[in-house]
């Protein structure tokens, strides 16, 4: 069953509630918190693509394209659409030999509201730059090159691209194909459907993935790890919280959102990962909620909790600006760590 974790307040009265599952996790799967039921099924959304971006780099992706950091970075990223992620992917389909004609994900607005603003009153219309999800899709179509694939058909569920990030992922899960059940993600690509323990396992295994993988592949995964880290902007952008923790952390987290309320977070070096789901799908509940676990349990100093107050304790305004309600925690925190 599911356990409380917001409630919504307005005017001194409790107005609505959020509930959802939490896990902490190991390398193992073994599980040292959770809220609750650790093994509650969902889909990974998102949170999945660091994982799916790794049979590119095992193909030596990055050499063959002359790739950068931040590019990398925009493989697993669900971009806020902002100039600087949409001039990135123009580079890197360039870089391939593409255009914005091969890719599949569908038009969308930016997920950033003032570049939305700001295109629409220029008169010009979004492309399919703009979707949160066009640097998963420029490493799919990557991918296909490698493979020496048709590009035609690289979201279809046969194709040699999903069936080869399908293994990956069933690989850093420690699941067999046939528990991982499949759905259309709102790109049009596959989504797994697994237990949050085993997404929290995983995000532990790419934290510090030592002792569980082959060379190349713990190659690929320091890569990702780094790239993330190190250009947290390309993951997301301006006011998101996947770029303000891996900021304010100096790279101690990875973090990465997924679409009905998934959030995933890997402690660097720790072999610990953390996987959540708002069982309403609602994404305003996921800040309050992650940045309460992560500073219990001495993940995030002072200093980097002060930065992510307003994220902490979102304030509720109406139309005109007032304030008329807030968000606050509606569980019992974790012990911090020994």
């Amino acid at each position: 069953m599911s356990e409380l974790l917001i409630n919504v307040v307005r005017g001194g009265q409790m107005e609505s509630q959020h509930r959802g599952h939490l896990v902490i996790a190991d390398r193992d799967g073994t599980v040292t918190f959770s809220l609750g039921n650790p093994d509650h099924v969902t889909y990974w959304r998102s949170a999945a693509k660091p994982f799916q971006a790794l049979p590119l780099l095992e193909r030596h992706v990055i050499k063959k394209y002359n790739l950068s950091s931040q590019e990398v970075a925009l493989f697993t990223s669900s971009h806020n659409g902002e100039e600087q992620h949409t001039e990135a992917i123009h580079r890197l389909l360039s870089k391939l030999g593409l255009s914005e004609s091969d890719l599949d994900c569908g038009i969308s607005a930016p997920m950033h509201l003032p570049t939305a603003k700001k295109i629409l009153a220029s008169g010009n219309a979004f492309t399919a730059y703009h979707n949160a999800c066009s640097g998963k899709h420029c490493g799919m179509l990557a991918l296909a090159l490698l493979l020496e694939a048709p590009l035609a058909g690289y979201i279809q569920q046969d194709h040699p691209v999903q069936q080869e990030m399908l293994q990956t992922i069933c690989q850093c899960t420690s699941l067999s194909p046939d528990k991982v059940r499949l759905g259309v993600d709102g790109c049009g690509v596959p989504v797994f459907s697994l237990p949050l323990r085993h997404m929290a396992m995983a995000y532990a295994r790419l934290s510090l993935p030592q002792g569980y993988f082959e060379p190349h592949r713990l190659e690929a995964m320091n890569i990702i790890r780094q790239s993330m880290t190190q250009y947290p902007f390309y993951v997301a952008g301006t006011d998101r919280l996947d770029t303000i923790l891996m900021e304010v952390s100096q790279g101690k987290l990875i973090a990465k959102m997924g679409s009905e309320g998934i959030y995933c977070i890997g402690i660097v070096d720790q072999g610990i990962g953390l996987a959540l789901k708002i069982e309403d799908g609602s994404s305003r509940a996921i800040d309050p909620v992650v940045i309460q676990v992560l500073r219990q349990l001495g993940y995030l100093n002072e200093d980097a909790f002060e930065k992510l107050q307003q994220l902490w304790q979102p304030i509720l305004k109406n139309h005109r600006g007032d304030k008329i309600g807030h968000l606050e925690i509606g569980f019992s925190s974790p012990q911090p760590k020994c």
